[in-house]
């Protein structure tokens, strides 16, 4: 057992923060929460405290979705669409890892990112390449994260230099299936690039994998207007846009996870709210390729799962903070489009999405309540915290002003994780 004290905050609901000034959370040998006190109970007395002070103690960051070959374009081409963007600077980029050295330089610096950024899990594209899928998994086991990652299908209107076929990502998936098999904490996942990029047979095939190992599925749906548009041209007896996926059975016959929805509405939004269909918010990314505001408001009235993504390279910033600074931002133009009928959100709400939302899909992660890993945040707020300011109040200051230079130590699942090399 372990004991910690500091300012503690979380978001049991997406409502309010839970603030415990100078509280006790305790932590069992298995890495998990068993209770937040405000003074540390008689029958621990025995037991050392690590005391941080005056600093915050909050849940870590949980991205669900990134495309970790597209680490090195981070903030390149901001001033492209979707899919010009995708043709001239990310698929070039993605053919890179067919080398396993120039895939390793790359995938550590992108977990090195990752754990410096306080992000301890996530949700993961890689490329149509094995060995390099493989070795991404590999970096996670070894720094000690948790997330899903996933062999990338694509097999039309795709270039050839970055094509597999339909039993090259079956089989591939397969063996990243077994490597993981035993891995508490790195799982696979069905990862279709997204419906343009994925015939009916694969997609097809996929689904049936999905049911078959029970596992889950990420990809992308309804980001950009002519994406959408392509989307109807090419599957005419979908319904919508989810549609497509559903009737391959990747659209909540598994847990599945679809990053931006920007244009989700109608059939297709029962739809996604009737198999339990994640949302993953990319607003950084959305707003840097002109996508679109996703109706996140209307997704979280609706009572639909909601989580965050940086959505690395289209998003320019590895940071979770930054993340909910722009849920926000775009919140409020949607809420001045409207002429206020459609509620911005709180600070609260996005906090809640970047930790126990996102963390839902991994388990009892994301909060600090009985039953869940202890993945956490030591933040160090003492150059922003002036006389006078509430708990909650520096921590508001510390998502809009602070960075990963904050963060002092860094837990997941109850594991206080070290830096994890470079080389």
């Amino acid at each position: 057992m372990k004991i910690y004290r500091a300012n503690i905050l979380h978001t049991p609901t997406p409502d309010a923060f839970q603030v415990l000034e100078r509280g006790y959370v305790i932590v069992s040998d298995e890495g998990r929460v068993e209770r937040l006190c405000p003074t540390l109970p008689d029958d621990l007395r025995d037991v050392p405290v690590t005391d941080f002070g005056d600093r915050l103690l909050i849940p870590a960051m949980n991205d669900l979705h990134v495309h970790a070959p597209q680490y090195r374009n981070m903030s390149l081409a901001m001033d492209l669409e979707l899919l010009p963007w995708l043709n001239t600077y990310t698929f070039p980029e993605e053919r890179r890892f067919a080398d396993i050295t120039y895939a390793g330089h790359i995938y550590r610096r992108f977990v090195h990112e990752l754990w410096m950024q306080g992000t301890m899990r996530s949700a993961v594209f890689a490329t149509i390449h094995p060995e390099a899928t493989l070795l991404l998994a590999d970096l996670f086991t070894e720094a000690g994260l948790g997330a899903y990652v996933g062999l990338v299908g694509m097999d039309r209107n795709s270039p050839d230099y970055l094509s597999n076929t339909t039993e090259e990502v079956v089989e591939g998936t397969r063996r990243l299936v077994e490597h993981l098999r035993a891995n508490p904490l790195v799982h696979p996942i069905i990862t279709p690039r997204f419906v343009p990029s994925c015939s009916d047979t694969m997609l097809h095939r996929l689904g049936q994998l999905a049911e078959e190992l029970q596992l889950p599925v990420q990809s992308h749906l309804s980001e950009n207007m002519s994406e959408v548009e392509w989307v109807h041209s090419l599957c005419p007896d979908a319904s919508s846009y989810g549609d497509a996926y559903y009737r391959h059975g990747l659209f909540g016959q598994t847990p599945t996870l679809m990053a931006h929805c920007c244009y989700t509405e109608g059939e297709e939004l029962e739809l996604m709210k009737r198999n339990g269909v994640y949302v993953v918010h990319c607003p950084m990314s959305n707003s840097n390729l002109s996508s679109g505001i996703a109706p996140v408001r209307t997704f979280m009235e609706q009572g639909m799962r909601v989580a965050l993504g940086t959505d690395v390279s289209a998003g320019h910033n590895m940071s979770m903070l930054r993340v909910m600074q722009y849920a926000i931002q775009v919140s409020k133009l949607r809420y001045a489009e409207s002429k206020g009928r459609c509620r911005f959100l709180s600070l609260s709400e996005v906090f809640y999405l970047a930790t126990k939302g996102g963390g839902s899909f991994f388990g009892h992660v994301g909060s600090f309540e009985p039953g869940y890993d202890f993945d956490a945040l030591v933040v160090d707020d003492s150059y922003l915290n002036f006389d006078n300011y509430t708990v909650e109040q520096r921590l508001e200051r510390y998502i809009y002003l602070g960075d990963d230079r904050d963060i002092r130590v860094r837990f997941c699942a109850g594991r206080e994780l070290p830096e994890p090399p470079l080389e």
